[in-house]
């Protein structure tokens, strides 16, 4: 086991070194410039060669800034962070605010869909702006019940429902997927055998894994972002109070 201290995270090391020519370039200005690559092309595009040649410099100048892809990558990951909008302060009901973070975080990745592949290699990753998410969050839930850490878990699994609706949306939307929602007949069958109550592990599975076909024959079809964010907020509302009660 080795026992050479860990490298520190990308924000705690200088943006470029005191010495040498004048800076040319920026972190932030690269880490945006790779967000629009992502964006156009996946997260497999993003590699300093492909950024480097974007800006229209070679790789090597931008080691300048940023040590490596995985540095990059936290780097862009927190970005999309700050998309989050903080400024409004909790009203004390910490279901709906709460709610209203996690509408932000699936909006954030329907318009960055490489962030739910860079979630599932990486992890979640605590840069500036997802530490302000982050505290900014646990404020919110200051008057639910639960201490410390069933908060940071409920935060946790949100975020993790968040990316779930994102993906199914987005596969719902891929040409070609063969992820259309189900004819009216299935959607009514299985909600008739849910309703009927014996079959209990089904029905709790599908409360939690997506839109329940209840809510779409109450409600009418989910056939638009308003509908979705609302359908989301329902299974939200449902949810929470549990993991903090």
């Amino acid at each position: 086991m080795s026992d050479k201290p860990a490298r520190p995270a990308v924000w705690q090391r200088p943006e470029r070194g005191a010495r040498g020519p004048a800076p040319e370039r920026s972190r932030p200005q690269i880490t945006a410039e790779a967000v629009e690559l992502a964006d156009a092309e996946g997260l497999a595009a993003v590699s300093m060669r492909a950024v480097a040649q974007r800006l229209g410099t070679g790789p090597a100048s931008l080691y300048r800034y940023v040590a490596s892809r995985d540095d990059l990558l936290d780097l862009m990951a927190d970005t999309v962070a700050g998309e989050i909008d903080l400024s409004v302060a909790p009203t004390g009901d910490w279901i709906e605010d709460l709610s209203g973070l996690a509408v932000q975080s699936k909006a954030a990745y329907l318009r960055h869909p490489w962030m739910l592949d860079l979630a599932a290699q990486r992890g979640p990753v605590l840069g500036p702006r997802a530490i302000d998410y982050l505290d900014h969050a646990l404020a919110v839930l200051a008057p639910a019940p639960g201490d410390g850490r069933a908060k940071l878990e409920a935060i946790g699994l949100v975020g993790g429902l968040a990316s779930l609706f994102a993906r199914q949306e987005l596969l719902a939307a891929s040409p070609g997927s063969g992820a259309a929602p189900a004819p009216p007949a299935q959607g009514a069958y299985l909600a008739s055998v849910a309703a009927e109550g014996r079959h209990p592990h089904l029905l709790a599975a599908l409360t939690a894994a997506g839109p329940p076909p209840v809510d779409s024959l109450a409600d009418g079809p989910v056939d638009g972002p308003a509908e979705r964010d609302a359908l989301f907020r329902r299974m939200l509302r449902r949810v929470l109070p549990g993991l903090l009660a």
